[in-house]
Parts: structure tokens; C-alpha cells; sequence
């Protein structure tokens, strides 16, 4: 797939605003996050240089506190998130990630660029911001 200016890439499309937090934090510290920041998922950091990031969703916190009647402010970020999280590079094909998204029944992927977080994609990105752009 390709535009009048050649491939579309990752980067292309990827959202470089996106929040991030501590596994040490409370679910109700990311719950007050993601609702300030208007978003359903947010990056773990790495605890040191050999750690990898993990990735928490607002479907985690339905699934591990709400239906299990916990309390999220008694539940940590860490018990709860997915870790290590599937990354992609941002000179990445779209078609590739869309690939990946599907193999992997992804909902999001952090871009990752020289081991730093960069931005998140998602699958509308995929097609609403990437896709589309091949019919302008």
C-alpha cells in the first residue's frame, strides 16, 4: 500500500499523545488518569534499564477489579497489567501492523524507537488515519 509520497508508515499515523504511569500505582490513581487524559489505556513504565514496559486498559481494570469486586484503590497497576507488551518500530508498513494486530488480537502497541516509547497505535489509526490516506 502505498501513497502518492510511498509507503505508509507507523509513524505516519501513530498518536504521540499518550500517558503513562507506575506499576507501583493504585488502579484508582489510573483510573483518575485515564479519565483526565480522555483514554482507555495507559503505558507502564520500565522499573529499571532491563525492564520491559507493560500496557494497562480500562478492559484490565473491568475484568480484574470491577468484576471481581475489588477495591482499586487497594489493587496495584502492576497485579493487573499486561507485561511485556508487543511494540512496533515506526518505519513499520501499516499493512504489517494491521497484521500483527490481527494475529495477536491487539488493541493497542506502543511505538517503540532506540528502546523509548514514541507514541501508541491502534487499529483505527491503522485504517482511519493510514488506509484512508490512500483515497485522498
Amino acid at each position: 500500500m502505498t501513497t502518492k509520497n510511498g509507503l505508509i508508515r507507523v509513524k505516519d499515523v501513530m498518536k504521540t499523545d499518550f500517558g503513562t504511569i507506575d506499576g507501583i500505582a493504585t488502579v484508582a490513581d489510573a483510573l483518575i488518569k485515564m479519565k483526565s487524559l480522555k483514554t482507555a489505556v495507559l503505558i507502564v513504565n520500565k522499573r529499571n534499564e532491563n525492564d520491559e514496559y507493560g500496557m494497562v486498559t480500562s478492559g484490565d481494570i473491568a475484568r480484574h477489579v470491577l468484576a471481581r469486586d475489588r477495591a482499586p484503590d487497594r489493587v496495584n497497576v502492576y497485579e493487573i497489567m499486561s507485561k511485556p507488551v508487543i511494540s512496533v518500530h515506526p518505519d513499520m508498513d501499516i499493512r504489517y501492523c494491521s497484521r500483527l494486530f490481527a494475529n495477536y488480537n491487539l488493541v493497542r502497541a506502543p511505538v517503540l524507537e532506540n528502546k523509548k516509547v514514541i507514541g501508541m497505535v491502534s487499529p483505527n489509526s491503522l485504517v482511519l488515519d493510514g488506509l484512508y490516506k490512500t483515497f485522498q
